[in-house]
């Protein structure tokens, strides 16, 4: 469960798993690169040419379990570059955060959808 579970503990347990089958030697930066991007191409998959309304149908049928697979493929990779190269990635994501944060401030982005509106 994601409230029981650090993100230190799934990088061990993944380094653990990895290290007990010898996969170390094919994780490197570029292939984990690639990886995440693969696997999220596989997510992106699931709704090529779908409608909101079959999306929404998707979640709540059998294939969710396909999305969850690949969604956790794209976690996997991340965590083990992460875990690899030493990156946290709870600060990370803070910091990215705080970026955003800055370069969209809310009175700027709240409510301003107009130009996808006017296409």
């Amino acid at each position: 469960m994601d409230s029981d579970t650090t993100i230190e503990d799934l990088k061990a347990h993944i380094k653990k798993f990895n290290a007990d089958r010898d996969w170390d030697q094919f994780h490197n930066a570029k292939d984990l690169a690639i990886a995440i991007s693969t696997e999220a191409a596989e997510v992106l998959e699931h709704f090529i040419y779908k409608s909101n309304d079959e999306v929404e149908a998707i979640f709540k049928g059998n294939k969710k379990v396909e999305i969850e697979d690949e969604v956790a493929d794209v976690f996997w990779a991340v965590l083990m570059l992460c875990e690899k190269y030493d990156i946290d990635l709870s600060d990370s994501l803070r910091k990215k955060m705080g970026k955003t944060a800055k370069k969209y401030p809310i009175e700027k982005a709240k409510g301003s959808n107009k130009k996808y509106n006017e296409l």
